[in-house]
């Protein structure tokens, strides 16, 4: 790790020392500005690197490296599923789940208050998508506010002040500041210990942020990480389009990951992520530098066929999709996705207790829990009243399951995101603390 260093000397010496197993890190002495290198042998656990103050014998590399050549790869296969299975990654810290919280605009606009403005009706939403009402930001409410009142109350259950949260990440794709809503949260919170950012990616940002808190968690570096995801697609829904002003509404929810010893396991068993931007323009708001018509009337609009935008009117344009190449794209992937995930884990398809994904569309719902084999009343759905809150959704989904008794401490979960980019993940957990 580490390799990019130009000088001929230290190349030499790297490639001097070499033996099969072992990797070089490169350390910087700030005090004196010496780059210092040591070395590191693999052991039996992926995760995990034994350190050695001295380069490791020949001898002693020869016979590691005969040793792995002896493995079947079947026997390697069934060593890793039984590490997984017993939760027996040698980390610096396994992961909890100590608390979850959520919040929604206060007003909620239903299906037929949609027909008032748009060629529609319930009967044609709730058969095409389950949804009944969406929560839209209103009177003076933010993101940021929405995130805040979220994380508050995962707080709470997790039984954490501002002050001990030292992560916090943000699932969002319409922050408050084009810069990014991770600070404006920490500040809205009073998380003054911690380092705050973003992370982008759409309907899959939240179960992507948890498998970032993870890393971190596992690592060492941090032991109280607040993961939050809430998003307001409102802002980019063009409300005289009926196949699209349908489906979003605004929320937030959050989750709180700390810290346990490492001899007393990982709740997260396993987890899979998935990108593929070549098939980025079935949903996409684009940014744009060209408008057309005046004023309020102004809309953004390819070169081809508009003026050139001030700075003041280029914007990022209104929500566009391929209804039919996102449910294809959801109903194949996200099924896989949770499988290559428990498969991590070392569990089946049996072992689950709850399906908790995003909440895009009650069809991609159930075709997911048929391919699982879970009965409905085991999948997670508050569908028909939030609709798509994007990044919010699995959270929501979430904390409305573990306030109401449903998901219970020790329940093994399934969760899954899906959406733009295009982008989807999956995830294994067992709940609680």
């Amino acid at each position: 790790v580490g390799l990019l260093d130009h000088s001929h000397s230290t190349m030499a010496y790297l490639a001097q020392h070499r033996p099969q197993h072992t990797c070089a890190s490169r350390c910087l002495d700030s005090s004196s500005s010496v780059r210092r290198y040591r070395t590191h042998t693999l052991v039996s656990v992926p995760s995990r690197y034994q350190t050695t103050t001295s380069t490791p014998a020949p001898q002693a590399a020869a016979a590691a490296a005969a040793a792995s050549s002896s493995s079947s790869s079947s026997a390697a296969s069934a060593a890793t599923k039984t590490a997984n299975s017993e939760n027996a990654h040698k980390y610096a810290a396994g992961v909890r789940f100590a608390g979850c919280g959520a919040a929604a605009p206060a007003l909620s606009l239903s299906n037929d208050d949609l027909s008032q403005y748009v060629e529609t009706n319930d009967e044609w939403i709730r058969t095409r998508t389950g949804i009944g009402a969406r929560r839209v930001l209103s009177g003076g409410e933010t993101v940021t506010q929405l995130a805040a009142d979220a994380s508050r109350e995962a707080m709470e259950m997790a039984g954490v002040t501002p002050e001990d949260v030292d992560l916090i990440l943000f699932a969002t794709s319409t922050p408050d500041d084009l810069f990014g809503g991770a600070c404006l949260l920490q500040g809205a919170i009073g998380a003054s210990n911690a380092v705050a950012f973003d992370i982008t990616a759409a309907c899959s940002g939240f179960v992507v942020s948890l498998a970032t808190a993870t890393s971190f968690i596992r690592s060492g570096a941090y032991k109280t990480v607040l993961v939050v995801g809430a998003d307001a697609l409102s802002r980019q829904t063009d409300w005289r389009d009926r196949t699209v002003c349908v489906l979003f509404g605004d929320g937030a929810g959050a989750a709180v990951l700390t810290a346990a010893p490492s001899e007393e396991g990982c709740n997260v068993l396993g987890y899979d992520m998935k990108s593929d931007g070549s098939r980025n323009m079935h949903l996409v708001s684009p940014y744009s530098a060209y408008v057309t018509g005046e004023g309020d009337e102004a809309t953004t609009a390819a070169p081809e066929g508009g003026r050139p935008a001030t700075n003041a009117a280029g914007r990022f344009g209104d929500i566009t999709m391929n209804g039919q190449e996102v449910f294809k794209f959801a109903v194949s992937t996200v099924p896989v996705v949770i499988e290559s995930a428990l498969d991590k884990a070392g569990l089946e398809k049996e072992d689950v207790d709850w399906l908790v994904m995003h909440q895009a569309n009650q069809r991609i719902l159930d075709a997911a829990a048929k391919r699982m084999k879970l009965p409905s009343d085991r999948v997670v759905s508050n569908l028909a009243k939030y609709g798509n809150t994007s990044a919010a959704s699995v959270p929501l989904a979430l904390s409305e399951a573990v306030s109401d008794g449903r998901i219970k401490d020790g329940d093994v979960l399934a969760l899954a995101g899906f959406g733009a980019g295009l982008t989807w993940a999956g995830m294994i957990v067992k709940w609680g603390k």
